[in-house]
């Protein structure tokens, strides 16, 4: 098993972005994905990263980055919105698992991002805690507005940066392990068309060029 102990937050990023670029082409290697694998993580896992995703179908994490049995600490929910349940495990990934990297994942065509818009724009309500979803979401679609913007991949791009202030704002665990290196927080936005993970906003990351990815 690898030892995540080993990686720095950039090896690990790259890491899965290898993956990501291995999904896009399709030549995916499926690796940890096998039985000596399984009986490998039985008594213990050291993911390499947490991976905190919208909860939606399309976003299998590792088939998209092409990992297997142990690689990710995987927490998803609706439009990425946080609670104290979320903020408890990605912590976990990070202070007891040991993972270098946290990973925002935002998507196009996101479901939440275009329930919140309609809410502010049409007056769309929603019942239940699907409205609860949907104000979670709303003070980023009313910061892209307020800047300006109007393409919906701007609206997705600003989710994903407010989620990963959010992150670093509310965990003092978390925060602290960017700022002694030992972790770094960034967010991607994923492509349905062609499998893409690009890259939005990194924090403890050097010498990235965000924007960039696969």
């Amino acid at each position: 098993m690898a030892d995540t102990q080993t990686l720095t937050p950039r090896e690990a990023f790259e890491m899965l972005l290898a993956g990501n670029q291995r999904f896009v082409a399709g030549s995916p290697e499926h690796p940890n994905q096998d039985a000596a694998r399984r009986t490998e993580v039985v008594w213990a896992q050291r993911p390499f990263a947490v991976l905190f995703g919208c909860s939606d179908s399309r976003l299998a994490a590792e088939i998209i980055f092409d990992r297997g049995l142990g690689d990710l600490f995987v927490v998803r929910t609706a439009g990425h919105v946080q609670g104290p349940e979320v903020l408890g495990s990605i912590e976990y990934g990070v202070s007891v698992l040991g993972a270098p990297l946290v990973v925002v994942l935002g998507h196009e065509a996101c479901g939440a991002v275009a329930a919140a818009r309609s809410a502010i724009e049409d007056g769309t309500a929603a019942g239940g805690y699907v409205r609860d979803v949907i104000e979670r979401v709303t003070p980023s679609v009313l910061a892209a507005r307020a800047a300006g913007r109007t393409e919906d991949a701007d609206f997705i791009a600003e989710h994903i940066r407010h989620t990963v202030d959010l992150l670093l704002d509310r965990s003092r665990v978390l925060a602290g392990a960017v700022d002694t290196g030992r972790a770094a927080v960034v967010g991607l936005s994923y492509r349905l068309a062609d499998g893409t993970a690009r890259l939005v906003t990194a924090r403890g990351l050097d010498d990235v060029l965000v924007g960039s990815g696969s």
